[in-house]
């Protein structure tokens, strides 16, 4: 797979990420699986780890400010 932003090479790894859920709730989910490029630090969520990642997100209760997830493959 080549970057869009650069053209570069992407590589499978894991890294955690922040995503925002209602007003203030932030969810960070770690371990997550994604393709990152080599050159420029783009990365993708391929579409079915980002289905588990939706799913991930609407169960988390949005009245917390934070919140810390495994992605479990």
């Amino acid at each position: 797979m080549r970057c869009t932003v650069c053209g570069s090479e992407m590589v499978s790894t894991k890294t955690d990420l922040p995503f925002k859920v209602g007003q203030s709730a932030i969810v960070i989910i770690k371990e997550l699986p994604v393709q990152s490029c080599t050159r420029c630090q783009e990365f993708v969520l391929e579409d079915p780890i980002m289905e588990k990642v939706d799913k991930i997100l609407a169960s988390v209760d949005e009245t917390l400010e934070l919140e810390v997830v495994h992605f479990a493959a």
